[in-house]
């Protein structure tokens, strides 16, 4: 089956669960019309569906293919990406005054998500992108934004993220990829990066390289890294493309999943070394890279949403044909779709009730990260700052886990059938298994909500997090609707866990770090489900409100995530605090 995109549930998470409406009444949006939003993702989805989730089965099987230092991509992906770009899609959240419509991250956000779910592997490249426009943006010189600023925007020339060496993993610091000063003021970068997405193919004319690399008087460790912008060909003074770079694809991977989506190992200094142009200052290239890697991690949060959503699409219809057993109480001859079984029912409410919760919390996010660049004074952009930071983690670790329990559930409907290729369910399940991975492990996400989100300003972030999560509860409570059963008892319960366990973290931190860090992982999880919990509650009560469509079906989604999801909190408080011992005397068993 092809994918098609809900719009009306992404504009209810968007305008009510992740709050872009009160946002624009506020007016931290400017002259934003947020009914735009409807149209804009409503063309988003028919691109998708027309273009891009027909080539999602292609780009699997034929993969890519390495010819001596040049990458071929599947057949009918370059023509897609000429399409795309030519459609204005890279461009939708750039800056107009390098060719950027200038929408709103939230709206981007959205729009990555129709990408990743139509066909993940080719939304992976525009999301590196958008990456290196920020941090080009944010860090570059006048004259590097004047030649690559808006080739990228356009997405005439796509970019890449360059961090991982084969000694050097999530451990940056440990990186030896060398770069030498030379007398024009560039720079000449040698050395080798591994894990490389989009590092060579045959989209487009140019690709512009993102690379960190250190100089030989630089201080050891993180503190002493720069970030270097390297083309795949030099660009002449009159804006054309010149001699190729000293930079080459020298292997590709062989993946588990994300077959279309090109892995390269990249070589640089065969030929004299790679011209390079330092990006920001020197040795403050971590500062830069983050401004990257903050961007792609919602991005990546965004393809868990994605393959989330397209694993349930497949599998609701599956389960609406298949026809197994027959419904408790029936009689007569034949069998019945295996929707009426209960336990199918369940699998498939557990997979929507997580899609749509992993959804509203990286468009929460994404509105976090616009109002603080869009609100007109400090103090507000300065807590925006501090919610975007404190749900980044939330939105690539809880959204990716998602991503691959929806994906496995839906291999489990389709059964049998669901472990052969044939049905596209393998797939999802494959392509899902790297976003927990990349971008940042989920554990690295899991320690930094601990230890820094958690812990900076006391808590401050959290706390005030907490107080519109306990408003939205008192709301459910109050309206006495009996369709929302034990909703507003089971997040109440579950925010007192995750305060609870919040307060015994923050103290641990401090003196017992090696128990904070045993317990990041849960309390990730618990954030997750009661923070979910909490936005969908809120849409529900916004749908009844508003009268739009079906809202029952919106009461019932977060009854059910409520009861079956976040009634998880207690056990997981438990976790955090009293397993902390076990984990850390571990050596016993696991090095025994």
């Amino acid at each position: 089956m092809t994918y098609r995109a809900p719009i009306n549930d992404m504009l209810l998470a968007l305008n009510h669960g992740a709050g872009l409406l009160a946002a624009v009444k506020a007016g931290h949006y400017g002259d934003f019309d947020h009914d735009i939003a409807a149209a804009v993702l409503e063309e988003a989805g028919r691109f998708a569906s027309d273009v891009l989730a027909p080539l999602n089965a292609v780009g699997d099987e034929h993969g890519i293919k390495l010819d001596g230092s040049n990458v071929t991509t599947a057949p009918g992906w370059p023509d897609a990406y000429k399409r795309w770009t030519q459609a204005g899609w890279n461009a939708v959240s750039g800056p107009e005054a390098f060719g950027g419509q200038g929408l709103p991250l939230a709206i981007n956000a959205v729009c990555t998500e129709i990408w990743s779910a139509s066909n993940i592997a080719f939304g992976l490249c525009p999301l590196l992108t958008l990456s290196a426009i920020e941090a080009l943006d944010a860090h570059g010189s006048d004259e590097l934004k004047k030649i690559y600023l808006a080739k990228l925007v356009s997405g005439e020339w796509p970019g890449t993220m360059q961090l991982t060496e084969p000694q050097a993993g999530s451990d940056v610091g440990a990186l030896r990829t060398r770069a030498e000063r030379a007398p024009d003021g560039s720079y000449r970068i040698t050395g080798t990066k591994i894990f490389i997405t989009y590092g060579d193919h045959d989209m487009s004319d140019n690709i512009v390289h993102f690379v960190l690399a250190r100089l030989p008087d630089a201080p050891a460790g993180t503190k002493g890294i720069s970030l270097f912008l390297i083309p795949k060909f030099l660009v002449d003074a009159d804006g054309s493309l010149g001699a190729r770079n000293d930079i080459y694809v020298s292997g590709i991977e062989h993946k588990l999943g994300m077959h279309a989506a090109p892995t390269c190992t990249m070589t640089m200094g065969d030929h004299g070394g790679a011209i390079g142009y330092l990006v920001g200052e020197e040795n403050r290239g971590m500062h830069c890279m983050f401004t990257m890697m903050n961007q792609a991690r919602l991005g990546v949060g965004l393809e868990g949403v994605g393959i989330a959503d397209r694993a349930y699409q497949q599998a609701l219809a599956f389960a609406q044909e298949r026809r197994q057993g027959r419904a408790v109480g029936k009689k007569g001859d034949g069998s019945d779709p295996i929707i009426v079984h209960p336990d199918v029912k369940r699998m498939l409410m557990q997979m929507r009730a997580l899609t749509a919760a992993a959804r509203t919390i990286c468009y929460a996010t994404a509105v976090a990260l616009d109002i603080a660049v869009r609100a007109t004074d400090a103090r507000t952009r300065s807590l925006a700052a501090a919610r975007g930071a404190l749900l980044t983690p939330i939105a690539k670790a809880f959204s990716t886990d998602i991503g691959n329990e929806v994906a496995s559930l839906g291999v489990q409907i389709h059964g049998g059938m669901g472990f052969i290729e044939e049905t596209g369910a393998a797939q999802h399940f494959r392509d899902a298994r790297i976003t927990p991975i990349y971008e940042g492990t989920n554990g690295i996400q899991s320690i930094d909500l601990v230890t820094r989100k958690l812990a900076a300003n006391g808590g401050e972030a959290v706390w005030a997090l907490l107080d519109e999560l306990k408003g939205i509860v008192g709301q459910v409570e109050a309206s006495n609707d009996p369709a929302f059963g034990t909703t507003g008892t089971k997040l109440r319960d579950a925010l007192a866990s995750l305060e609870r366990t919040s307060r015994w973290l923050l103290e641990r931190v401090g003196s017992a770090p090696n128990d904070a860090l045993a317990g990041a992982t849960p309390y990730l999880k618990l954030f997750g489900s009661t923070l979910g919990g909490c936005t969908l509650a809120a849409e529900a009560l916004a749908a009844r409100t508003l009268g739009e469509g079906d809202s029952s079906r919106y009461v019932t989604l977060a009854r059910f995530f409520a009861e079956n999801i976040s009634v998880q909190a207690p056990s997981l408080e438990r976790t955090v605090m009293d397993s902390a011992e076990a984990v850390n005397s571990a050596d016993a068993v696991l090095l025994g």
